[in-house]
């Protein structure tokens, strides 16, 4: 008995790990994901150690050559702001804050949104109908008045405004992850620790979750582009990055307000949000269509 317990384990595992394999190479077969993929691993490598390729400080501003237009010779390739701040580096200073904060939203997001969504899945019932019904009111909440109510609340500390932005955007997840999660309720698996007594919080975590995986993958990426572009809004508002910091959504703001006399100002920063949420989107698809079997049937 001990060794056929063995092979099943063994067998389960190794099915498990050719479905991955299987997904990783119908993934590398989408062509469009693959180029989103490189395009997006040098946007990050950009964005990380750009700065470091120009002798120029973000921050620091030079009022002899403010609105210079772009020019390789005077290393300022992206050209100059109002003030003279040379826009590569603000460009990638500026992709860099959003990244971070879109990643850490989007954690934040998951984490909230797949336990909650999971406790509500496996219980069911009152306690069920309770949770969602909190995941109803939430979301007839006007989101501008949950914005201004943190910019109170944290007096614009950004990073802490997009964690509690991630802990307000979780909504879909919970959703989607209580759906998952109640039709693999009444799995055979799922059926079978519970009949030898193995405790709720262990089936949720070790049994439901894994095999939630592809879904979160997925939403993850698609989850990262929206708040990107929530934070690109806010800026825009004037309710996001303050200066002297800088992130993609508020260069996009001041360049609108140059584009007549310098319209390089709002390319280059539109120009990298656009491409990264392209990206974002482009492995999104791909990673849904990998992972979903029922594509490839």
């Amino acid at each position: 008995m001990g060794r056929l317990g063995d092979w099943r384990q063994r067998r389960q595992h190794n099915r498990r790990r050719s479905l991955w394999r299987d997904a990783l190479g119908r993934l590398l077969r989408n062509r469009a994901a693959l180029l989103a993929s490189v395009l997006l691993l040098l946007i990050l490598l950009l964005v990380t150690a750009g700065p470091l390729l120009s002798p120029w400080d973000a921050e620091i501003p030079d009022w002899d050559k403010a609105s210079m237009p772009p020019d390789l010779s005077s290393r300022h390739w992206f050209g100059t702001d109002a003030i003279g701040r040379d826009l590569f580096v603000r460009v990638l200073e500026g992709g860099r804050v959003s990244l971070l904060v879109a990643l850490l939203a989007t954690l934040v997001s998951l984490v909230i949104g797949v336990s909650y969504g999971a406790v509500a899945g496996y219980f069911g019932g009152r306690l069920d109908a309770m949770m969602m019904r909190l995941v109803d009111i939430l979301y007839a909440m006007p989101f501008l008045f949950f914005v201004i109510l943190l910019m109170v609340i944290f007096q614009r500390n950004i990073l802490l405004i997009f964690i509690a932005i991630g802990a307000i955007n979780w909504l879909d997840m919970a959703r989607i992850v209580r759906g998952q999660t109640m039709s693999l309720r009444h799995r055979g698996f799922v059926q079978a620790a519970e009949a030898i007594g193995v405790q709720p919080g262990f089936i949720i975590s070790r049994h439901i979750v894994p095999n939630l995986l592809g879904v979160v993958v997925v939403y993850a990426t698609l989850t990262i582009p929206q708040i990107m572009l929530m934070e690109s809004f806010l800026s825009f508002l004037g309710l996001g990055v303050q200066e002297p910091a800088t992130s993609l959504g508020a260069l996009v703001s001041d360049g609108a307000q140059e584009m007549q006399t310098a319209p390089w100002t709002l390319l280059f920063p539109a120009s990298l949000l656009a491409l990264t949420l392209f990206c974002f989107n482009f492995i999104g698809d791909g990673l849904r269509d990998a992972l979903d079997p029922r594509e490839h049937l």
